[in-house]
């Protein structure tokens, strides 16, 4: 019996002992856990996800996403006439420019046909100032204005920075912006003005202003904007950055010119060199040259040595244009 006994009575003294330090806990701290585990979920996955946010993971994901948004906004862009009227600064409508393509058109169908041309002269003539000279010239207006815009974005980047730092909401360095800086950049804040003003979120303007202008610059502001809206964090230290970044890209493009000037200068020459000398002939010799507008042999070779220089020239053009 006093075996048995004592055996009972050290289970129950190693049982009691356990209870004490494992389970023997406050019942208002069992509480407090309960009340954690069914009554916060909310909260907690709220934090679980902010935590999430702000990982580098995650704004590596952001920074991807608004990239190709960016990517697909240029793309479409790109392929509209409507947009590319908008970016070269122009208030004409489609339809008018369609119009203005025809009257040059037409016009340079029928003048080589007065002054006794071959029919493929007046056809070729009718395209190259129907379709190419209009849309060309549309090209080039947007590029030197995109440029003038880029080469300023820096310096509103930095008045955005100066302004946050000193109080100033966004909106208002968006007015200096706007009254201080030379046209385009100048213009284009000022629409932006107007476009908050008339209820337009930031992310939306900064959309619309890039259709207007779609240049790299911007697209690096929209999304440096776009992901501190969502995840939060120092405004003027990421501009700053922004600025930093913008400024060695312009100095990269620069020291990329003048590397490539060379090039660029023998490209020229070589283009403007047939014309040229062409030209030259006709002035002093006129009987020599005119064989290749009047007779067909002439015009069927002139029309091939037009063909084999344009190809040339967008060749060459490929060749010294780098993007970077």
């Amino acid at each position: 019996m006093l075996p048995v006994l004592a055996a009972v009575l050290a289970f129950i003294t190693i049982g009691g002992l356990g209870w004490a330090f494992v389970g023997g806990g406050d019942s208002s701290e069992a509480a407090i856990k309960r009340a954690q585990h069914f009554g916060g979920p909310k909260q907690n996955a709220a934090a679980r996800k902010a935590a999430v946010a702000n990982t580098p993971e995650a704004r590596r994901k952001q920074i991807m996403d608004q990239l190709q948004e960016s990517e697909r906004a240029e793309r479409k862009a790109r392929v509209s006439l409507k947009a590319k009227l908008k970016q070269a600064g122009l208030t004409t409508t489609v339809r008018t420019f369609w119009i203005i393509s025809a009257v040059l058109g037409v016009l340079a169908l029928l003048l080589p046909l007065l002054f006794g041309l071959n029919i493929l002269i007046a056809a070729g003539a009718a395209v190259v100032f129907g379709l190419g000279l209009p849309r060309w010239l549309v090209g080039f207006l947007g590029a030197r204005r995109r440029k003038k815009f880029s080469s300023h974005f820096a310096d509103a980047v930095d008045v955005i920075v100066r302004g946050i730092k000193s109080g100033l909401p966004v909106h208002d360095c968006f007015k200096i912006i706007a009254r201080e800086s030379p046209a385009p950049l100048g213009g284009e804040f000022q629409m932006l003005v107007e476009g908050l003003g008339v209820g337009l979120t930031l992310q939306q303007a900064l959309e619309k202003m890039y259709e207007r202008m779609p240049t790299p610059e911007l697209k690096f502001f929209a999304i440096v904007i776009g992901i501190q809206q969502k995840t939060g964090g120092n405004l003027a230290e990421a501009l700053g950055n922004l600025s930093t970044v913008l400024r060695a890209r312009k100095m990269m493009g620069e020291k990329i010119k003048a590397l490539s000037s060379e090039a660029t200068a023998s490209a020229g020459i070589i283009g403007s060199l047939p014309p040229a000398v062409m030209i030259l002939v006709s002035i002093t010799t006129p009987a020599y040259m005119g064989k290749l507008f009047t007779e067909p042999r002439g015009q069927f070779m002139l029309l091939i040595a037009v063909l084999m220089m344009s190809l040339g020239v967008f060749v060459m053009k490929r060749m010294i244009s780098f993007k970077f």
